[in-house]
């Protein structure tokens, strides 16, 4: 631990002096502020007061709801700070992150891949890393939570040949990050990986196998201990650890091996029922009443409570959502239910927002160029269930 914690910090000297050497390719996006230096609004939104008592399931019941700005800083297209809108979706702007909170939701998830951005030495772009800390101080300083991850990279596949190689740019990454972000307070989250696994085998999406689990425990340590090492109010900040590719089955979570720390929660994502939630095609139809409906909902629940919050671990679920097929309706049921049953064992739930509306996997929920919310009754039914309340459930068709 010692050995590590010198290595770290000795990297992080190294990378900051690299990357402040760095040329910066600016490129000028439409919408987008200057990503070369902070806004005078993004600067005023640091803090050095990190609540110190506060602890993990204190900090998640603080969280009501959250959003994912998908497929944007997450997409792996264009070049330099194009990346952000190479899949389609628009700069991210001020306004919509405030119409973000405006509409209840008090955290934002930020994905982020930074593979694209990285030199041979593994030496993050500067201007990626500022474009990315503008776009964290626009919720940062709302005084939101916000999440920032390692999203579609395509080095952490776990394969145990590879634990070696794919360790020390997991200690390089989190190094430089961390140490970007070291004086932000307890709302800013890390979370270490995006869905760790195999991809493109038959252990990708089935909870995975002993060898990918147990590389993927490694690397959730590896990566605690690089944030850690750096100081500051990462001694004390809040990180999220995974199970195999975030997978909600009891198979790979009871895998999850949590490293000793008092200051982790565990991140799962969960498209369930996947039938009607992700599957295409899939059901059109969801009923709070019917028990076939509801029975994946409620055994994630009982798993989730059975594994850790009974334990007194903190979870998040991540990732959620339920595909729109022009059943606003019925995604509204579904909705309250699946945000209201896991507000009743203590999980905040982050809505997966990926922009799109009409083709492929369609979660958009806020039009990003109008910053309006497309489906009203979808939110009001996600604020409802997010804050506890209960209501009688209905067929939209009867």
């Amino acid at each position: 631990m010692k050995l590590k914690s010198i290595i770290a910090a000795a990297l992080a000297a190294v990378c900051c002096v690299t990357a402040a050497g760095c040329d910066n390719g600016a490129v000028d996006v439409p919408g987008m502020e200057n990503s070369n230096a902070l806004t005078a609004e993004a600067q005023s939104g640091v803090s050095g007061e990190f609540n110190t008592d506060i602890t993990a399931l204190e900090l998640t019941a603080d969280i009501k709801v959250g959003w994912n700005i998908g497929n944007t800083l997450d997409a792996t297209g264009g070049s330099g700070l194009t990346q952000e809108t190479s899949w389609g979706n628009p700069a991210v702007t001020t306004e919509l992150i405030q119409a973000v909170k405006d509409a209840g939701f008090n955290a934002v998830r930020i994905p982020t891949t930074w593979e694209r951005q990285m030199d041979d030495n593994n030496v993050i772009r500067e201007d990626w890393i500022a474009r990315v800390q503008e776009i964290v101080d626009y919720a940062y300083s709302r005084d939101m939570y916000v999440i920032l991850n390692m999203h579609h990279e395509e080095w952490y596949q776990p394969y145990a040949d590879k634990e070696e190689e794919i360790s020390a740019k997991m200690n390089a990454c989190w190094t430089q990050i961390a140490e970007r972000f070291k004086d932000y307070d307890e709302h800013l989250i890390f979370e270490g990986m995006n869905e760790p696994r195999w991809k493109n085998t038959q252990f990708e999406w089935n909870g995975g196998n002993d060898e990918g689990r147990q590389v993927v425990n490694h690397l959730n340590k590896v990566f605690v201990d690089a944030v850690r090492a750096t100081g500051g109010n990462n001694q004390y900040r809040f990180l999220m650890v995974c199970p195999y590719a975030a997978n909600s089955s009891e198979s790979a979570l009871s895998a999850l091996e949590i490293p000793d720390d008092d200051r982790l929660i565990v991140s799962v994502h969960a498209y369930i029922p996947y039938s009607f939630a992700l599957q295409n095609p899939g059901s059109d139809k969801w009923l709070a009443s019917k028990p076939n409906c509801t029975k994946e909902i409620d055994e994630l629940a009982d798993v989730l409570d059975r594994l850790f919050i009974s334990k007194g671990q903190a979870v998040i679920v991540g990732e959620c959502g339920a595909m729109n097929r022009e059943n606003e309706e019925y995604r509204a049921q579904w909705a309250e239910y699946y945000f209201a049953k896991f507000k009743d064992i203590g999980v905040p739930c982050f809505w997966w927002d990926n922009g799109s509306f009409y083709s492929g996997e369609t979660f958009g929920l806020f039009d990003r160029r109008t910053n309006e919310v497309k489906y009203p009754v979808l939110l009001e039914a996600m604020m409802k269930g997010a804050s506890g309340e209960s209501a009688a459930a209905e067929d939209p068709a009867a």
